[in-house]
């Protein structure tokens, strides 16, 4: 899984667990892990030292035993047993939880979001190699295969309905990874918290009360920011053209309109705020889908889910609740 590196977090991080101390006995604590075939790392704020390092432990290990569950390239986890075999006995109540939110997303995006789009992400990834793009019958082959409301689950079996189906996770897991991430920070009492997944999650202050600062990556130049914003209390993700492409002019690339079997031609970024990892990491990917009005239209609806986008030509938008700049 390669991470979708769009949100710069304003504390960085280290392996190992370390701590620095600020008057007044806070201490601003760092650790850092491997998971979704990168780094990823948490921040707390905590007098104790030794609980901090515990809790960021078990933190970092929440997420990962969410990449070993979820990844589509691990042999050993229960996504790729399920594409492999089309049906997967006794799933984990982790991935029943993870794809009862993509079926909502699903619904209340009429289809924008769709976690079966593997076949045409290896149809592409294959052309790609190849150096073109695929064959209009080729893809019209791969997006048949593509329907949410093709996927049953239960306590009992998840199962495709039709043969050479295939799922995908990336545009929830990581969100996922970062609430189950926060729930393992909490249980040792912890409240001053920054998460990074490759989606965020930001909970209390800094040390001498100043908050999270998070700074969105313009989705043109790598090394510019298009806007900082402070985070307290809530989720970030982005979704972006540029991560992953499979033409340079950022025209086709990872994030696949199933309607029309190819990727979205509208936006090149989406931010979005949400009460939850979960929802904001699959809210970016289904509005990315949607474009500014559908998306904007929708998020109004949700309650506490705001949204930034850039669109292809530069432009920006937010929602009226979208914070003020850092």
């Amino acid at each position: 899984m390669k991470r979708r590196t769009f949100i710069a977090s304003a504390v960085g991080s280290i392996a190992g667990v370390t701590g620095c101390i600020w008057p007044g006995g806070e201490t601003l604590h760092h650790g850092a892990g491997l998971a979704f075939g990168t780094t990823i790392s948490i921040s707390v704020v905590h007098a104790d030292a030794g609980l901090a390092a515990r809790a960021i432990e078990d933190g970092l290990r929440a997420a990962q035993q969410i990449d070993r569950l979820m990844s589509i390239y691990r042999s050993d986890s229960q996504v790729y047993q399920l594409n492999r075999d089309g049906a997967l006995v006794h799933p984990d109540p982790r991935l029943l939880e993870v794809l009862a939110q993509a079926a909502a997303l699903s619904g209340m995006s009429g289809g924008a979001f769709d976690v079966t789009v593997q076949p045409l992400w290896r149809l592409y990834s294959q052309a790609a190699a190849r150096g073109g793009l695929p064959r209009d019958a080729e893809r019209r082959r791969a997006q048949a295969l593509v329907d949410w409301r093709q996927l049953e689950f239960d306590k009992d079996i998840v199962r495709f309905r039709k043969p050479d189906m295939a799922l995908t996770l990336n545009g929830l897991a990581q969100g996922y990874a970062a609430d189950q991430a926060l729930a393992a920070v909490q249980a040792h009492g912890v409240r001053d918290a920054l998460l990074d997944t490759g989606e965020f999650v930001a909970r209390g202050r800094k040390p001498r009360r100043r908050p999270w600062i998070l700074g969105i990556r313009d989705p043109r130049d790598a090394d510019a920011l298009a806007a900082t914003l402070y985070a307290q209390g809530c989720s970030v993700a982005t979704s972006g053209d540029y991560e992953c492409t499979f033409t340079p002019d950022y025209r086709h690339h990872h994030i696949f309109d199933p309607s029309l079997g190819d990727s979205p031609d509208e936006l090149a970024s989406v931010t979005v705020l949400a009460p939850t990892s979960l929802l904001a990491d699959g809210l970016s990917t289904a509005f990315m889908v949607m474009g500014w009005e559908r998306a904007h239209a929708l998020a109004a609806r949700l309650p506490a889910v705001d949204l930034m986008v850039i669109d292809k030509q530069g432009r920006e938008r937010r929602s009226a609740g979208f914070p003020s700049e850092a």
